[in-house]
């Protein structure tokens, strides 16, 4: 089994033209980047939509991604919802399907006190028992996990292994790495500078339909070659722009329905689809950065 490092990406969920699950699709997204390297996935997340799908949806995509993987990289698995109901039914379950490990925003749109959302994290990584990995994402969840936060969830929920670091505080990342705790940086465009102050790799949503620009980052990087890494993480960022300028969730799964040829939709409502001309556009940008179809991969069954 891979270690907890390197470029994880925040696999996007491929739709029908229902608006429904596309598990086939998604099954040959996951197995594209298993080929290209990746050390894992970040499943159900924010690039995955999660909270704008329910959560039976979300069960049967985590069920998916632990047959696909079936032991070869390690998943860790969303299990965030407002109610610690409702993220306790989800980790209870990503736990009997086989997930190497469970990720959880802190419970949201209601302010809650430190102590709650302690209380909350105990609750959901005890029903697991696996590696547990807090989701900082202040801009969506309207909490800061902050040092002082995480100390008490660190002294608290035994399970904490580390976190996925969204927030734009980036000089945290050094605070995570005192704390002995694997910080994956959430931004694309921060994973070298990151990795430079004691991040342990990358998550995010870009990756995921060109994961073979952040393994040749973390290639390069593990093998000491600095400057490769740094042209290599300025040619990388390129895409990212792109995918930000168009929207990242109809963005990613128009990128990978011309890569791989199979169709992953657009993002759910009330994110917008990426069409016409604004959709070429893009597909004439990213190919100009030498991001061009592959086959499709083997395995996703």
């Amino acid at each position: 089994m891979a270690a907890y490092e390197g470029i994880f990406p925040a696999i996007a969920t491929p739709l029908n033209s229902d608006g429904s699950f596309n598990e086939q699709a998604f099954r040959e997204v996951m197995e594209f980047n298993i080929q290209a390297g990746v050390g894992g996935f970040w499943v159900a997340g924010g690039n995955g939509e999660s909270v704008l799908l329910d959560d039976e949806e979300n069960m049967r995509i985590v069920s998916a991604a632990a047959e696909v993987n079936a032991g070869r990289i390690n998943n860790i698995m969303h299990v965030g919802a407002p109610t610690t109901e409702r993220s306790v039914r989800m980790a209870e379950h990503a736990a009997s399907v086989g997930a190497e490990a469970i990720c959880c925003v802190p419970p949201f749109f209601y302010s809650q006190t430190d102590e709650a959302i302690v209380e909350h994290y105990k609750a959901v990584a005890a029903a697991a028992d696996l590696p547990f990995y807090v989701y900082n994402l202040p801009q969506s969840t309207g909490v800061e996990v902050t040092p002082d936060l995480m100390k008490k969830i660190q002294d608290n929920v035994p399970q904490l292994a580390g976190l996925k670091h969204s927030s734009v505080n980036f000089a945290n990342v050094r605070e995570w790495e005192r704390m002995g705790l694997k910080c994956f940086i959430g931004s694309s465009m921060l994973m070298l500078p990151a990795l430079t102050i004691g991040a342990v790799g990358c998550i995010d949503g870009p990756p995921c339909a060109a994961p073979e620009l952040w393994v040749d980052i973390w290639n390069k990087w593990q093998s000491g070659d600095i400057e490769g890494a740094r042209e290599a993480q300025a040619h990388a960022s390129k895409f990212t722009d792109i995918m930000r300028e168009v929207g990242v969730h109809s963005g990613t799964k128009a990128v990978l329905t011309e890569r791989l040829g199979i169709d992953c939709g657009s993002g759910r409502l009330p994110n917008p689809p990426l069409e016409g001309s604004r959709r070429e556009e893009m597909l004439k940008k990213i190919s100009s950065l030498g991001i061009n179809p592959v086959a499709v991969p083997s395995g996703g069954d």
